[in-house]
């Protein structure tokens, strides 16, 4: 794939040649993805500081990296069993590689979910027309570099009408090995006009998982009336690189929720794209990151109000300790004939120590007129008035702390509508409050 590319960036001739052999035996139309992603990832380059997109997030760390694209063992079920709720239907990538001998056998009417690698060879007709057409890989190099690399990951396609009861999990683990590797994941999610389907993303390592690199693609798709709650939970080591991109196309009448977690990885950086592409059509996107040492997570978000009619909202919360570093920047974009919009976006970001530092960008880009939007970000520390609310009540200062703390996280938290993930989040918390078990400075 690399030979039909000039490039003189060694950085990005050596992470397009991780693509070498991909291709033998597939569809015409996907070894063209893929090639279109090389090309474009290869005029791209791979991003500097210099650039405003990656201003306060330095990925340079990964060019001097030379990661290898090999699966690693594969666990046992019994190994990752406590990343196996028993309320959701399992589907597991391990290293980057669709596992069947760990997943869950889906057996649900006009429900297909599955290996994204067995849909391309078996010609699935609904990949051709899909995969590939949301995500922007023209001017985001690592969904170039992504497109470039698929292979394998989920795809879940739901019939018009179907309601999905039990929720859908990807679960994405990575395993440790002696070298560094590179975990590439695409994933393709349709649900059909009038559907329901609720859907979580977990990425997450096994024992302390080593430096290793995910680069994860979602397009998730809404029909007509369909409705989507959708989860991202990013749990990985403290010595993985985790970059990733979600595309949310919102088609008339759809609603579609997307909750963003972010608690591991030495570096994150998640770019959420959620597009208003049909009228009466609604979003609302939630996060929360919890870092501490000297993590750095990076959320880029964009709602696209294309269509008149539309409504989102917006909720992004941070908890920062130790040397930590944080990165919120969130555009509303309103178009010209996108009328009778209603869209609001909050930011805000709790302080724990003086050494976390947080970037925050809210933005509203208005080319409309009947229009009510709203946005807003905070950065501060724990007030002392309710600190000394609660020591009066004879709570001792840590306690009070963590408490103020834990209650800043609970409005995000309590809006996730899988039990798995808010206990998950909740033990997070929990862990990392000061005092808590493992704490780091």
């Amino acid at each position: 794939m690399t030979a039909i590319l000039e490039t003189t960036d060694p950085i990005v001739a050596r992470l397009l040649g991780l693509g070498d052999g991909l291709g033998e035996g597939d569809p015409s139309w996907i070894r063209r993805l893929r090639r279109i992603g090389a090309s474009r990832f290869a005029a791209l380059g791979f991003p500097t500081v210099r650039q405003e997109a990656w201003r306060f997030t330095n990925v340079a760390p990964l060019a001097g990296i030379a990661f290898a694209r090999e699966s690693g063992h594969e666990p046992s079920r019994e190994r990752i069993a406590h990343l196996l709720p028993d309320e959701t239907t399992n589907l597991v990538v391990v290293d980057g590689r669709f596992s069947h001998r760990l997943s869950d056998v889906v057996s649900v009417e006009g429900l297909a979910a599955g290996s994204l690698a067995d849909a391309i060879r078996s010609g699935t007709p609904l990949l051709e027309e899909h995969l590939g057409g949301y995500a922007d890989a023209e001017s985001r190099p690592f969904v170039a570099l992504n497109t470039a690399l698929i292979d394998d990951g989920v795809f879940v396609s739901v019939d018009p009408g179907v309601v999905v009861e039990q929720p859908i999990h990807l679960l994405f683990i990575t395993t440790a090995g002696g070298s560094p590797r590179l975990s590439n994941v695409r994933n393709l999610i349709l649900a059909g006009a009038g559907s329901q389907l609720r859907l979580l993303e977990t990425y997450a390592a096994l024992d302390d998982g080593g430096v290793q690199f995910t680069s994860s693609v979602s397009e998730v798709v809404a029909e007509r009336n369909a409705t989507v709650d959708h989860h991202r939970l990013q749990i990985e080591s403290d010595e993985a690189y985790h970059i990733g991109a979600l595309r949310i196309e919102a088609k008339r009448d759809s609603q579609v929720r997307s909750h963003s977690i972010s608690l591991g990885a030495a570096l994150a950086r998640i770019d959420i794209d959620a597009v208003l592409a049909g009228p009466g059509s609604g979003c609302v996107l939630d996060g929360l990151y919890v870092v501490r040492g000297t993590q750095h997570v990076d959320h880029h978000t964009v709602i696209d109000h294309a269509q008149p009619h539309c409504t989102s909202q917006e909720l992004y919360k941070g908890i920062l300790d130790g040397r930590s570093r944080a990165v919120f920047d969130g555009a509303i974009i309103v178009r010209k004939d996108a009328q009778k919009t209603s869209s609001g976006q909050v930011n805000r970001n709790l302080l724990l120590s003086e050494g976390a530092v947080v970037d925050s960008k809210p933005q509203l880009e208005i080319h409309a007129d009947d229009v009510r939007c709203t946005h807003g970000s905070t950065i501060g520390q724990l007030e002392g008035e309710p600190v000394f609310y609660l020591r009066s009540r004879g709570i001792a200062e840590r306690e009070a702390r963590n408490m103020l703390t834990y209650a800043f996280a609970r409005e995000v938290v309590d809006r996730m509508q899988i039990p798995f993930v808010r206990s998950i989040v909740e033990e997070a918390l929990l862990e990392r409050l000061p005092g808590g078990v493992g704490e780091r400075g």
